[in-house]
């Protein structure tokens, strides 16, 4: 069987793993992050791309990476400080030092420095605040987990 150099074989769709979240190999820079995003199921790749923006307008010189099939947003020498994941009603975004943002974001890790914000199907997201613990949390020592 030969292979049409011409028009090479569609990429397959990365597999959604438990509760829609993409599968996405370990990888750094905007390409794999983007290729997360397109791949988020339904209403959340909306939610992704909307977190992607405002993450990058709030930090211009973001680094990006996916790691265990999550997209993660740092300073570069200063390690990580966000980084979000599809569950099935919701998208959990996790601020890794987010028990030093004020005010705190809502929900609470096992992890005592971890902080969450759930962002459902049609709950609101107040832009602001967002970019404020986004600036917070991009402004402190991330997470150098690899």
């Amino acid at each position: 069987m030969t292979r049409d150099k011409a028009n090479p074989p569609a990429e397959a769709k990365p597999k959604l793993l438990s509760g829609g979240n993409p599968q996405i190999p370990k990888a750094d820079g905007d390409a794999p992050v983007q290729a997360y995003i397109a791949a988020m199921p339904e209403w959340k790749q909306d939610v992704g791309r909307r977190l992607d923006a405002i993450i990058v307008r709030t930090v211009p010189n973001v680094r990006k990476a996916v790691r265990w099939n999550s997209p993660f947003y740092g300073v570069e020498g200063e390690g990580w400080f966000l980084t979000f994941h599809c569950f099935t009603k919701y998208i959990k975004v996790a601020f890794l030092n987010g028990a030093s943002l004020e005010p705190l974001p809502p929900i609470a890790s096992k992890d005592p420095n971890t902080r969450y914000l759930h962002i459902h199907q049609d709950d609101p997201i107040d832009e602001a605040q967002l970019a404020e613990w986004i600036r917070q949390a991009s402004n402190l020592p991330g997470e150098h987990m690899f």
